[in-house]
């Protein structure tokens, strides 16, 4: 029984931890076709909180590249004894410890950085914070990975202005979310959708414990 329950658990984590193999990341359209619980999840978050699923996806893969246990590199001392890690971030999100446990107090207290769903919908959650306080627009993937990475208040200092890597970096990321942006519109499964006019479906529900009908997203997304 042990081994069987060991089996189990097993299958359940790795079910919730579906790394998405490299030959995908340039097209959302094979993200969504080779598992679409991707999908399912990016399309939940835009609906609740506003930032559109081409920009989530495009975040998450400057983050994490879609791996379930990314963590930023361990440096060595002597070149063999492991020195602490720079940051806490990690997971899909590469959420910090102190803005995960905010999240989950807010929001779900199961959440877990190396499931999908809770990864995007923590994405989303961040960004509609972003868009509360510093007003940016939930269509702007360059500004809200400049306040992703400085946080709220380094975002209003504009504390990116003295790092040129990192404005690189966003206008990257705004590169992707108006790939993938372009791709969906093409993909042949999503003009379907469009000419029979469906949503597209959500497989799952998964209650974060949010008020129902809430929803603090704009048109179309409620």
């Amino acid at each position: 029984m042990k081994i069987i329950f060991l089996a189990l658990s097993s299958i359940l984590i790795t079910s919730c931890a579906s790394n998405l193999p490299k030959d995908t990341h340039d097209n959302i359209c094979h993200i969504y076709e080779y598992d679409d619980d991707w999908e399912d999840a990016a399309q939940e978050s835009a609906k609740n909180w506003g930032t559109p699923d081409y920009v989530l996806m495009a975040m998450m893969h400057q983050e994490s590249r879609f791996k379930h246990d990314a963590r930023p590199k361990r440096e060595y001392a002597l070149g063999f004894i492991p020195l602490p890690r720079r940051s806490s971030a990690f997971g899909y999100p590469q959420a910090k410890d102190e803005v995960w446990k905010e999240y989950r107090q807010e929001e779900s207290s199961y959440a877990s950085r190396t499931d999908i769903e809770d990864s995007l919908d923590f994405m989303g959650w961040y960004n509609y914070r972003s868009y509360k306080r510093n007003r940016i627009n939930r269509n702007n993937a360059y500004k809200l990975y400049l306040a992703y990475h400085e946080g709220h208040g380094g975002y209003q200092k504009k504390s990116y202005l003295k790092k040129k890597w990192l404005i690189k970096v966003a206008q990257k990321v705004q590169r992707r979310a108006n790939l993938y942006k372009k791709q969906l519109k093409n993909c042949s499964r999503f003009k379907s959708y469009q000419q029979t006019n469906k949503k597209v479906p959500h497989k799952k529900n998964k209650s974060k414990g949010k008020v129902k009908g809430k929803c603090n997203a704009p048109w179309p997304y409620c």
